[in-house]
């Protein structure tokens, strides 16, 4: 199975140019079974990574635009009534697919963001009273523009906790950003990135993250960091409980890609900064002095005893 990872990574390369830290923070987020936002500026290669990841696991894939005039409808469907049965039909919106990408999602207003409550936490959606599951595994993927401050809303406190990990995607280097150039205006076709895993395969490497051990030192190491983070003057509001069960897993799923069947400190210490950033409300003094959320996470992987 671990075979598996370096496949899906050799084929996640032939549609991007380094981005190793996305790459992993989409796998993490797939062993987990959980969601993933990516902040970054456009032109970064956000979609092509997710619309690559989803062919690499054999997903069906729907990328949906967030716009300041979405509706729910647009998102979860509705029932359309058709005059020759004489009846209304359920036309199902694109929030029935494997892999979801919320393109832009801080665009669409507080409606639109608790139609996704639902479907986040649930894995499923009620229309007209009716419950539908949505399809398995279904991961959401949500990107936003950490630069745009018009046409945009905040996303509420609960759904932003839902989000397993907050991914930064950074401008590449100069060498990769030539490649890219090459790659990209070559006179021939890119090659597509093939199919390495199915429906049943991504269940068998769950359960194998779900072994993979830690050791109870680590999981009291896990709730010191989140603990830790509830207690600076700079913070207003610090990680829940969530994120102590979220450390554990990720760093369990960092593990494995790095092919091994234990958790080290060094795991949850990589992974604690995207478990982690979006969960801390600074200041509104702690911002004005231009303190960042991962300053904030840095001293306390620094202060908080390594096991």
């Amino acid at each position: 199975m671990k075979s598996k990872i370096e496949r899906i990574r050799k084929e996640m390369a032939r549609a991007l140019v380094g981005q190793q830290g996305l790459v992993d923070g989409l796998l993490i987020a797939l062993l987990c079974h959980q969601h993933v936002l990516v902040e970054g500026v456009p032109g970064l290669a956000k979609t092509t990574a997710v619309r690559a990841f989803s062919r690499v696991l054999g997903l069906s894939f729907r990328r949906i635009q967030f716009t300041p005039d979405l509706l729910p409808a647009d998102l979860l469907g509705t029932h359309v009534y058709e005059p020759q049965r004489g009846e209304f039909r359920l036309h199902r919106g694109p929030i029935f697919h494997h892999l979801i990408l919320a393109d832009e999602i801080n665009r669409a207003p507080a409606k639109v963001q608790s139609a996704l409550l639902e479907a986040m936490e649930e894995r499923q959606v009620t229309l007209a009273g009716e419950t539908l599951a949505l399809p398995k595994p279904f991961l959401l993927m949500a990107t936003q523009n950490p630069i745009e401050q018009e046409g945009v809303y905040p996303l509420p406190e609960a759904q932003v906790d839902r989000f397993m990990l907050k991914l930064r995607v950074d401008y590449p280097s100069h060498e990769e950003e030539v490649q890219i150039v090459h790659h990209r205006t070559a006179p021939e076709d890119p090659k597509l990135p093939m199919q390495v895993l199915d429906a049943s395969e991504i269940d068998a490497l769950r359960s194998s993250v779900r072994r993979v051990h830690v050791e109870p030192t680590l999981v009291e190491y896990s709730v010191c960091l989140v603990e830790a983070s509830r207690k600076p003057e700079s913070v207003q509001l610090g990680g829940s409980p969530r994120a102590s069960i979220y450390l554990i897993e990720a760093a369990r799923a960092r593990a494995f890609i790095e092919l091994r069947d234990y958790v080290l400190p060094q795991d949850i210490k990589r992974v604690a900064p995207d478990v982690l950033r979006h969960r801390l409300r600074l200041t509104y003094e702690a911002e004005a002095q231009g303190l960042t959320p991962d300053q904030v996470i840095d001293d306390l992987l620094g202060r908080v005893p390594t096991p």
